[in-house]
């Protein structure tokens, strides 16, 4: 069944209108007609099944059939992820939103190859946002994960947020698998963490000084496996990881 997007405000409407862009997608790509069966997803947790009222574009309408409301799940991952250049920076942002990250922090690291400039963030967030709205739309995750503007680690370390569980990917002494961190939070508190955090570096990593301000603030490190591996594999590798260990601890 093809999904489409829409804005939350319209998941509780008899009838919806897709916007100009997934109305193109629907009418002029997947070609759809009058009387099929497609379903919204509207990010927070809202899945509509609907019947194709017009099919015409720029303005496709559906009527809304049966409303489905998913959980959100029990665990909330934030990514932390230092830039990447290229097409990478896209790839984990499609891969964050699969692997059900509830948000996505780009961080302008020291060793960041990629840098943007403060009037481009906006657009570079609308674009990573369009990236995001698509995996979901692919995988079917009724949550919409959100994209912040990006920000120097020290930047974000400076609103003090707090996470049940603070992790960094780091080549570090005291680097333990992530498994272990798990099972001591468990043993601590008789549950899984809620909240969590994961710290990704730049090709070559974060600066020292960098790892000792994330580890002075309570993160702990983790191990990736004994090879070396790139931002974007690391990013993919952590997310799984979490979403296995969590999944098979108690809530």
């Amino acid at each position: 069944m093809h999904r489409f997007f829409i804005a939350p405000d319209q998941s509780g409407q008899s009838e919806v209108v897709l916007d100009e862009r997934e109305s193109h997608h629907a009418a002029n790509v997947l070609r759809l007609r009058e009387g099929e069966r497609v379903a919204l997803l509207d990010g927070q947790g809202t899945e509509c099944l609907c019947e194709v009222v017009s099919a015409a574009a720029p303005a496709v309408r559906l009527r809304v059939r049966q409303r489905n409301p998913v959980a959100r799940p029990p665990y909330r991952i934030t990514l932390l992820q230092a830039m990447t250049k290229g097409k990478s920076m896209d790839a984990i942002i499609q891969k964050a939103a699969e692997l059900c990250a509830a948000r996505v922090v780009p961080l302008a690291a020291e060793r960041s190859v990629a840098q943007i400039d403060a009037e481009d963030r906006q657009s570079r967030v609308d674009k990573w946002r369009a990236i995001a709205i698509d995996a979901i739309k692919q995988c079917g995750s009724a949550w919409l994960p959100r994209i912040e503007p990006p920000m120097s680690p020290r930047e974000f370390l400076a609103r003090q947020e707090r996470f049940d569980l603070p992790l960094i990917a780091a080549l570090h002494s005291q680097s333990r698998h992530p498994r272990d961190r798990f099972r001591a939070f468990a043993e601590e508190h008789g549950r899984a963490p809620a909240t969590l955090c994961i710290w990704v570096g730049p090709e070559g990593d974060f600066t020292p000084a960098e790892v000792n301000d994330i580890l002075s603030c309570g993160a702990q490190p983790i191990t990736l496996g004994p090879v070396i591996l790139r931002s974007e594999t690391a990013a993919v590798y952590c997310l799984s990881v979490l979403n296995y260990e969590l999944q098979a601890l108690p809530v």
